[in-house]
């Protein structure tokens, strides 16, 4: 008991002595020499160079370092963003308007890679592949029932044009596996999901991003609306997150005067830069509705802000996203990039419309659960916006900045009770997997319509159907009243077509088959 007063001194000398020792180490090992000549190294270096000679276990110095690039971009804004190499082939890919690989689409159906379509003339067309086939091994690697998930597929069916990749396939109706050796190719991709007709006069064009070809894209579906007699334009960028700058100001150039600003830009270390449409465009006197959500973002808010601020057309929906700031992408050396923001861009009346961050990007990218939190996805006079954020077009229109674009035309989500049961069954997933299944047992019946518009006029669906849905509603004790169901089972009918018409014909047909429950597209036809 008389020594315990003595630990507290022993204590200080096992702490005095292991900074003794580290002295005598450092001073064996020359660090203080590091210290004395590192003066024109930077910190971040020195303290690397620190962990990588002196830290008492071994580390991976390339990962650390990528860590903390990692941590410092996201601290900064919520689009800069660093690329290791694989991912930033990934990311370029996507917007380059092509990749090398097979040709398919698919989804991954009960742990089974099921084949939705393929591209026409490409190269698993031309083997032999069909829509509904599941491929079971890619060369002798089994795929199937092993809890594959997509980005792996892809890494094993993407690669170098005229490499060539073994697979086997189940078929509905053949007893074995079927085998092909497919060619890889160099295969398009597309922004624009579908450019229809929806009455005589009216065309429809629904732009899913902003890549390398949309301009080119965007043109020949106006052209080929114009032959079928299109007169005026609903333009729908809902869900469109954008994609390159350059391609979002040539779309609306072909709707402005020429000499009319479009956007500028403007950053600390960029002069402001303004540009303005270059020529006369092919649709300048094409009365045009512009269809925004909170998922159009970047270069869909770019477009349906030099409209708005220019008195063009009529925006239709609810308040876009609020992504105003401008990316340029860096190389790093050994196939890493750097994607950083290094401008805000402004519509033409002055706004900047990048909504508010606080360093949570999570939250930021979220942040339309807050709009339904809010009551601001229910009714627009939920939304309240500064005076310090009013602008004013040159005809007289009041717009504003500070996150996103304000619709002209403001469309609330429904929040009618009799429509529950529907929103949950389709919530649920339940009407896309049972379309999903009657579509892969009754394929070639389905083909014999010829079309989706055949299809849905003399496709029935039946009691026996609903009855279906219903029964699995149950098992995901997914509930209603019998009013609740009565207005539910016409809505999943047309639904259910629409489903079943995309899964056979095509993403195009969709659409088409979908109008009569878009909200926001019938706003826009009884606006025009």
């Amino acid at each position: 008991m008389r020594r315990n007063h003595l630990i507290p001194v022993y204590l200080s000398l096992a702490v005095a002595f292991g900074v003794l020792l580290g002295i005598i180490i450092s001073r064996s090992n020359n660090a203080n020499t590091f210290i004395n000549k590192g003066g024109d190294m930077n910190l971040v270096d020195k303290v690397f160079y620190l962990i990588e000679k002196e830290y008492v276990d071994t580390v991976n110095i390339s990962k650390l370092q990528v860590e903390a690039v990692t941590s410092v971009i996201d601290k900064m804004d919520p689009h800069s963003e660093y690329f290791e190499p694989e991912v930033l082939e990934e990311v370029n890919e996507d917007l380059q308007g092509s990749f090398e690989g097979i040709g398919v689409t698919f989804r991954i159906e009960k742990d089974t890679v099921t084949i939705i379509s393929t591209i026409k003339g490409g190269p698993s067309e031309k083997t032999g592949i069909m829509a509904g086939d599941r491929i079971v091994y890619v060369g002798d690697s089994l795929i199937a029932g092993v809890g594959i998930v997509n980005n792996k597929v892809m890494k094993l069916l993407k690669g170098p044009r005229g490499t060539k990749v073994d697979v086997r396939v189940f078929r509905r109706g053949v007893s074995d596996l079927l085998g092909f050796t497919i060619t890889r190719d160099v295969i398009p991709t597309y922004s624009v999901d579908v450019a229809y007709m929806i009455d005589e006069t009216t065309g429809y064009i629904k732009l899913e991003k902003f890549i390398a070809t949309t301009h080119k894209e965007f043109v020949n579906a106006v052209k080929k609306l114009q032959k079928q007699g299109m007169q005026k334009l609903i333009f729908d960028l809902r869900d469109n997150a954008g994609g390159y700058l350059s391609e979002a100001v040539e779309i609306a150039d072909e709707f402005l005067p020429k000499g009319s600003l479009i956007v500028y830009t403007q950053g600390e270390h960029r002069s402001r830069q303004y540009i303005f449409a270059r020529r006369r465009g092919m649709l300048e006197d094409t009365p045009v509705t512009i269809l925004i959500d909170e998922g159009s973002a970047s270069a869909a808010e770019i477009v349906a802000g030099a409209l708005q601020d220019n008195d063009r057309g009529t925006i239709v929906g609810r308040r876009s996203f609020g992504k105003g700031l401008v990316q340029e992408q860096f190389d790093l050396g050994d196939g890493a990039g750097l994607r950083l923001t290094v401008a805000r861009y402004y519509t033409p009346t002055g706004r900047c419309i990048q909504k508010p961050y606080d360093g949570d990007r999570e939250k930021y990218l979220l942040e339309a659960y807050d709009r339904y939190n809010s009551g601001e996805m229910f009714s627009a006079d939920s939304i309240h916006f500064a005076d310090s954020l009013k602008y004013t077009t040159p005809g007289g229109k009041i717009v504003y900045g500070g996150g996103g674009i304000m619709p002209d035309v403001y469309v609330p989500l429904k929040k009618d009770s009799t429509e529950y049961f529907f929103n949950k069954i389709v919530n649920a997933s339940i009407v896309f997997q049972y379309a999903f299944d009657y579509s892969d047992a009754h394929r070639d019946e389905i083909m014999k319509y010829g079309d989706e518009r055949s299809f849905d006029k003399k496709f029935k669906f039946t009691d026996k159907m609903w009855s279906d849905i219903l029964a699995e509603a149950k098992k995901k004790k997914v509930t209603g009243t019998d009013e609740q169901k009565a207005v539910a089972k016409p809505m999943t009918a047309q639904l259910f077509k629409a489903y079943v018409a995309r899964n056979i014909f095509g993403d195009e047909a969709f659409y088409p088959l979908y109008e009569s429950l878009d909200e926001i597209l019938n706003v826009a036809l009884r606006a025009m």
